[in-house]
């Protein structure tokens, strides 16, 4: 009796240890299963705060995980149930619970890519928010209009002209545009205290950099004009000399919605405070948004004494230090090419400075 209770014993034992090999190899197995029950494209949200237990019943809800145990299980298992992360997660593929745990430790939300590309100004980046449908274009001008963040730096900015920086922003499926104008002051913020701290410019505020900076944008693409292109309105500046630059006298035009694509000499007599061909000085303030390298050019142009510069009409310019230098190579660049040329160009905004 007692061996057979032995036995018996034994094969119980065995017995528990193949189920729980089993039960142990069915968790494996359904936590690297693919699973899908939805179709097409599906947007998850999980709030901050949400534990383990939460999001696998927002899954299971959803159609992302078979059941909330597997979930949890698979959780456990990866050891990353303290890294899981809030946020709106796109699916529309089956994945294991392993593989969606592994995107919620990483923080892989869904996220929409917005270009600012150096050079827009706030009517056109409004252009281009409403463009990727996050919202009207009025609202992002409306919110270009609140100068709280940029007070210090600029007490008499009106609006952020100027201090959107460009580049390409992330921002999610209900982002407005208050929260992206926040996120592009304050990288304007950062880039500019990172290009400003071991640099001065001398005798210029904040605002005339970035005035500075903006004109140089609109210039000239080229990064080894850009510090060039700066020291000739800073020597301009320094004797007294009008800038004469086209961009501001269309961005005259445009605030007046008489721009169309050309300059004509009219135009250059329009009385506006943006007008650098009739009032001296730098603009009121910036006619754009600078990036990083005009930004930086403002802050250091280069040591030379040009002052003038005109189009090649490849996207360079040719530089000249005195007037009838600057003369002759207007007369080559200009008259004589489009005299030349057959295209019917008026040559409106590759006049280049210093007429």
């Amino acid at each position: 009796m007692k061996r057979f209770l032995l036995r018996l014993l034994l094969v119980l034992v065995v017995a528990g240890l193949g189920a729980g090999a089993a039960a142990g190899y069915l968790v494996w197995t359904r936590m690297h299963q693919p699973f899908m029950a939805f179709a097409g494209e599906l947007f998850v949200q999980i709030p901050q705060g949400d534990g383990s237990g939460a999001i696998a019943r927002r899954l299971v809800d959803a159609g992302v995980v078979a059941d909330s145990w597997t979930f949890r299980a698979a959780v456990r298992w990866s050891g990353r149930g303290q890294t899981l992360q809030a946020g709106e997660y796109r699916f529309a593929d089956a994945a294991s619970p392993l593989d969606i745990v592994e995107r919620l430790a990483r923080g892989d939300v869904y996220t929409i890519a917005i270009t600012f590309p150096e050079g827009l100004t706030i009517d056109e980046m409004a252009g281009v928010f409403e463009s990727r449908e996050l919202g009207t274009a009025q609202s992002f001008r409306a919110a270009a209009r609140d100068v709280s963040a940029i007070a210090e730096l600029d007490p008499a900015a009106r609006n952020l002209e100027g201090y959107l920086f460009p580049e390409t922003y992330p921002v999610s499926r209900d982002a407005d545009a208050v929260s992206l104008v926040t996120a592009m002051v304050e990288r304007f913020k950062a880039v500019y205290a990172e290009l400003a701290k071991d640099r001065q410019a001398t005798g210029l505020t904040t605002r005339q950099v970035v005035t500075l900076a903006s004109l140089v944008e609109k210039e000239t693409a080229r990064a080894e004009e850009r510090p060039i292109v700066a020291a000739v309105y800073r020597n301009r500046l320094a004797i007294g000399m009008g800038m004469q630059a086209d961009p501001t006298v269309i961005y005259a035009l445009r605030q007046r919605g008489k721009y169309n694509g050309n300059i004509r000499r009219v135009d250059l007599a329009i009385d506006s405070p943006y007008n650098t061909y009739r009032y001296r000085g730098l603009p009121p303030g910036p006619i754009a948004a600078p990036g990083r390298a005009a930004l930086e050019a403002a802050l250091a142009p280069a040591e030379a004494k040009y002052l003038y510069f005109v189009s090649r009409n490849d996207g360079s310019h040719v530089f000249a230090e005195t007037l009838r230098e600057h003369n002759a190579n207007v007369q080559k660049f200009q008259v004589e090419y489009f005299r030349s040329s057959r295209a019917g160009r008026s040559g409106g905004s590759g006049r280049g400075s210093g007429r």
